[in-house]
């Protein structure tokens, strides 16, 4: 009985805060222990071009994430000063900003169901919902409220596509064709 393998890829960026907490070993570590095999990877500082493109916030998404922001400020008896997607727009801000601030490590993953797996791995936006056992669960601590309180980006260690075409848009803005190797490991014909 032979099975058909998708050879699914997905794109992982350790943030500057993963890499200056010297974590990228451990991240590499529990990806690979997974049986994804690492296809591409690079370190840079990223250009605020480049990552204005990868992480395309339009209005609605800046209405919605303002709206939860203009909730947050009410719950604590304050006013808003400004309108719901000026706050969604103060986030996108923030987190070029964060994205920009120091080194990354890219990164193409392939495999089977690879952008499923990784999602699962990595965990919740969020590290402090994050369940224990995911990267975010496991490696850090920060918050929605704390990140707001400081007017800042949540401080997440890795940034992982959520699906599939979105996977196949980030690899194509941060890597190019020559960057991403295809080899055969052990592991294939074992899982496979």
């Amino acid at each position: 009985m032979s099975s058909q393998l998708t050879k699914e890829q997905t794109y992982i960026m350790i943030k500057p805060d993963g890499v200056n907490r010297g974590l990228v070993g451990e991240i590499i570590s529990r990806i690979e222990k997974t049986g994804l095999k690492l296809v591409a990877t690079k370190m840079f500082v990223c250009d605020v071009d480049r990552l204005t493109v990868h992480y395309g916030k339009d209005d609605a998404w800046c209405e919605a994430k303002g709206q939860k922001a203009i909730n947050n400020i009410i719950s604590k008896g304050e006013q808003p000063t400004k309108p719901a997607v000026e706050y969604g727009r103060d986030i996108v801000r923030a987190l070029l900003s964060f994205m920009s601030s120091g080194p990354v490590v890219a990164m193409v993953w392939e495999g089977n169901s690879a952008v499923t797996v990784v999602k699962k791995l990595v965990g919740d936006t969020e590290p402090v919902s994050s369940p224990v056992g995911t990267i975010r669960g496991d490696l850090c601590i920060d918050s929605y409220n704390l990140a707001n309180d400081d007017d800042r980006a949540v401080r997440n260690l890795i940034h992982c596509s959520d699906m599939p075409e979105e996977a196949v848009k980030e690899i194509g803005i941060w890597m190019s064709s020559d960057d991403i190797c295809g080899y055969s490991t052990a592991n294939e014909s074992v899982m496979y």
